[in-house]
């Protein structure tokens, strides 16, 4: 692990100063996790791949203030999903939320049924929940942000950003469970 640490270390130094080949490197390194990042915040391929593009532009501009060499991919991740919470705080209208959903699931959901999918199913459907909620969702659930960290980020409340995500979690719950009782098992 150290060994990789170093050569990460080592090709974005090379990349702070130009180098073609070290930043083609970097890309190559990072493009695919960082894109599966985009796609389920976004929920679209082609939104997904202009954040990409404008997160590696920002991180290749910005590395010169990375501190730790060995630490880009953390650091690449946070420009990447505030890239994407910058798209979303233009198409998304959070601030609606507030009204409709605060309260609104104060009971824990059950979490049997996520045992009776499979994780591509899981994956699908949540590509299909509206856009705030599927934001909330992606950074709580995926990306292991905390509520409080969300609402930091999206200029909400921490009660909006529990709300939205039970809300995701009941709606992925009663479209799967829809599926499996349709379909038998999944």
């Amino acid at each position: 692990m150290e060994q990789a640490q170093h050569i990460l270390a080592a090709f974005v130094r090379k990349a702070r100063g130009g180098d073609a080949e070290a930043l083609s490197w970097l890309y190559q390194q990072y493009n695919r996790g960082m894109f599966n990042i985009c796609t389920r915040m976004t929920g679209t391929r082609s939104d997904a791949e202009d954040i990409l593009q404008e997160s590696f532009i920002t991180a290749f501009q910005k590395l010169h203030q990375l501190k730790e060499d060995h630490l880009f991919g953390g650091w690449l991740r946070k420009i990447v999903v505030s890239e994407c919470i910058r798209f979303a705080k233009q198409t998304f209208y959070w601030n609606d939320w507030q009204e409709h959903y605060d309260d609104l699931f104060d009971d824990e959901v059950d979490e049997a049924w996520w045992q009776m999918v499979s994780p591509e199913l899981i994956q699908q459907e949540i590509k299909l929940l509206p856009d705030g909620c599927r934001q909330i969702f992606n950074l709580y659930a995926l990306e292991d942000y905390s509520h409080k960290e969300i609402a930091g980020l999206l200029g909400i409340s921490d009660g909006t950003s529990k709300s939205q995500y039970q809300r995701a979690r009941l709606l992925l719950k009663e479209r799967l469970t829809k599926k499996i009782t349709e379909h038998g098992s999944i």
